[in-house]
C-alpha cells in the first residue's frame, strides 16, 4: 500500500467515525486513534489545543506521557501554532527550541487544525523515534485529515 493509499483509508475511516458529530474533543480523540493504529512510523500521535493566547495544552492523543502544555514561542509545536503553516521537521534535536516531551523523539510533523472560521483550535502533532520518519507526503496527508475536523469546531 502507497503512502498515499494509507492517508486515504485513514481519511475514510475518520470521516465515517465523525460524520454528524460537534464534539471537538471525540473527534479528536477518534482521529489520534486512527492514525496511530495505521501510521507505523509514529510513536506519538495527538493534538495539543489552543487554550489561551499563546499556550497550547495536550489534548486527545495515543502514546506515552506528553508535555502538558507548550507556549506558541517553543518547539515545532509553538511554532506552527505562531505561523499557521505545518512543518515537517527530520531531525527534532536540530529544531531551534524543540521541546523535549519524549526524549526518544527523534522527527515531527505538525499541522494546523483551524475552526469554520479559519481560527487556530488546535495542531496535530506526530512523533517517531525513527529519524526522518515523515515527509511532505505525510504533511499533505495530514493537512488533509485536519480540514476533515473543521466542522466539529464550529462554535
Amino acid at each position: 500500500m502507497t503512502q498515499d493509499d494509507t492517508y486515504r483509508e485513514a481519511e475514510r475511516e475518520i470521516a465515517a467515525l465523525i460524520e454528524g458529530l460537534d464534539d471537538p474533543i471525540a473527534t479528536m480523540a477518534s482521529c489520534a486513534s486512527v492514525l496511530h493504529q495505521r501510521l507505523d512510523a509514529a510513536s506519538w500521535t495527538g493534538f495539543y489545543r489552543v487554550v489561551a493566547p499563546d499556550l497550547l495544552r495536550v489534548g486527545p492523543y495515543q502514546g506515552p506521557p506528553a508535555c502538558l502544555e507548550i507556549a506558541f514561542d517553543r518547539g515545532v509545536c509553538g511554532a506552527v501554532a505562531t505561523s499557521g503553516e505545518s512543518l515537517v521537521v527530520p531531525d527534532v534535536h536540530a529544531f531551534p527550541g524543540h521541546v523535549a516531551c519524549d526524549p526518544g523523539s527523534l522527527s515531527e510533523v505538525v499541522v494546523p487544525v483551524f475552526d469554520p472560521a479559519g481560527k487556530l483550535v488546535a495542531v496535530l502533532d506526530l512523533d517517531s523515534h525513527l529519524p526522518a520518519a515523515f515527509d511532505d507526503g505525510d504533511r499533505r496527508g495530514l493537512e488533509r485529515i485536519a480540514r476533515l475536523l473543521t466542522p466539529s469546531f464550529a462554535a
